[in-house]
């Protein structure tokens, strides 16, 4: 057998694999609005959050909104979203098919687009002006539907007790396993659109501006802010807050090269790793065996480019696959609020970010009772602090 097909014959049983794992931890697209609502109390909701929608999906005609197929332009709309009061940290309560039940599962009630850039900008502003002048970004990764995008960004929100206004960046997944190629161009054609993005919600009245992004959707935040570094405005006019990366799927050698052009990071900068992540440790294997940023657990080599990197690999989640630890973990999850509504009082150095992100993780570790480790390396020293008991 020739050395083509062995590799062609690795490929196919590889994405074989990736079906069979997705398919235990994925759904199946719902419509964002469903056909009927059931009437609920006030009391059956624990909270209604208002979330930005930045697309390069296709918009349809349907209860969906927008569909997996991109776009030549960006959409924008707005979600007005509740949270059951029988929701689980780290969970996300999914409605069934064409009926929601507010007292029981996520619930969009109403959704709104904008005619152009500055009317979504002008709604934006009076947001971020009600907020504190906090925006936070989310973006999404591989095999995600549009209606999995606003949950997750909802269960963020919702979860980590965020205050500012919620943002999310949802580029042209097309929600299934086997589209992990087509995703990857999406991903890839959507980075201008990200970088626009960003300099909107800048512009818009922010005075900071946070950044989560999750597998894939690291390759896009990455592709921008290296954008926004060749264009000279890498801190987005100074208001560039945290950059927060988790479990991203990104090659380790490419990362490194996106990093050399953006520079050392002047805001803190994470990296969430694990590694028993096993859709990155297949993407790996997909990618030619070749590391993954979010698998790869040399802290001390990642750090060295000015980087915070937190090893999660002692940290359990329900999900069977370890890639969504970020947001399914309810100590992580907390972590990452108070991280996100931290105060704005400039760092002084390596060392005090040190000292912050150790104070945060030793103060969780008072709230939950599950034992975990979370190793954090910072660009000058190394902690390992038990979360749980």
């Amino acid at each position: 057998m020739t050395d083509l097909a062995s590799r062609g014959i690795f490929r196919i049983l590889v994405l074989a694999v990736v079906a069979a794992l997705a398919g235990c931890a994925g759904g199946q697209t719902h419509d964002l609005i469903a056909t009927r609502q059931v009437p609920v109390q006030a009391s059956a909701i624990a909270g209604t959050h208002s979330i930005f929608i930045a697309t390069t999906r296709q918009a349809t005609k349907d209860g969906r909104v927008f569909s997996g197929e991109r776009a030549s332009e960006i959409s924008h709309a707005n979600v007005a979203i509740t949270v059951p009061a029988i929701h689980q940290t780290g969970q996300v309560e999914r409605p069934k098919r064409g009926v929601a039940d507010p007292a029981k599962s996520f619930t969009a009630t109403s959704i709104s687009g904008y005619a152009d850039d500055a009317a979504f900008s002008r709604a934006l502003r009076t947001d971020i002006a009600a907020n504190g002048g906090r925006a936070l970004v989310f973006i999404h990764g591989y095999n995600t539907n549009f209606d999995d995008a606003v949950y997750r960004l909802t269960q963020i929100v919702q979860d980590s007790g965020y205050k500012g206004t919620p943002v999310l960046f949802t580029w042209a997944s097309g929600g299934r396993t086997v589209d992990y190629v087509y995703d990857n161009n999406s991903a890839s054609a959507a980075r201008d659109a990200l970088e626009k993005t960003l300099r909107l919600v800048s512009q818009s009245g922010a005075k900071r501006v946070d950044i989560v992004a999750h597998s894939m959707g690291s390759w896009v935040t990455m592709e921008a802010l290296r954008q926004l570094a060749m264009t000279d405005n890498r801190s987005l006019d100074g208001k560039m807050g945290d950059v927060v990366l988790a479990s991203p799927d990104i090659d380790l050698d490419v990362f490194k090269s996106q990093m050399k052009r953006y520079g050392r990071p002047e805001k803190p900068f994470y990296v969430l790793v694990s590694a028993n992540d096993r859709a990155l440790n297949i993407s790996g294997l997909i990618a030619g065996r070749q590391p993954r940023l979010g698998d790869y657990t040399d802290g001390a080599d990642i750090a060295s480019l000015g980087i915070v990197v937190a090893d999660l690999s002692g940290v359990e989640v329900k999900d069977s696959l370890n890639h969504s630890k970020f947001a399914e973990n309810p100590a992580l999850i907390e972590m990452l609020g108070q991280r996100l509504n931290a105060d704005d009082r400039a760092l002084t150095g390596a060392g005090d970010i040190t000292s912050r992100v150790g104070s945060l993780a030793q103060g969780i570790g008072q709230t939950v009772t599950s034992a975990a480790e979370i190793i954090i390396t910072t660009p000058v020293n190394v902690l390992k602090v038990a979360v749980g008991q």
